[in-house]
């Protein structure tokens, strides 16, 4: 009998303090950053922050914690992105 073995899914999320301070938890990867949006994943899928000045405060992978400084104007998660990483995505 095979066994459906799930991942299991780190723990998750964001404190946004002024709209000027977010800290996330549960962070796997930065995809990608300039001063208007920044590409985050999670396990819960990937999260896009858009705003303005915005820059990486803190960033602490192997903890999963990140902190973003700027005006924040929008958060917006998508799907899950497919497996395999940035690595794999740079060589298709």
């Amino acid at each position: 009998m095979a066994e459906n073995k799930q991942k299991l899914q780190s723990p998750h999320s964001l404190i946004l303090e002024n709209r000027h301070c977010l800290s996330l938890t549960g962070v796997s990867e930065v995809g990608s950053f300039d001063e208007e949006t920044v590409v985050i994943y999670t396990d819960y899928g990937e999260l896009n922050i858009r705003g303005k000045s915005l820059h990486i405060n803190k960033l602490s992978l192997d903890l999963g914690e990140v902190t973003v400084e700027g005006e924040i104007i929008s958060m917006i998660y998508t799907e899950n992105r497919p497996s395999g990483g940035f690595m794999s995505r740079l060589f298709r």
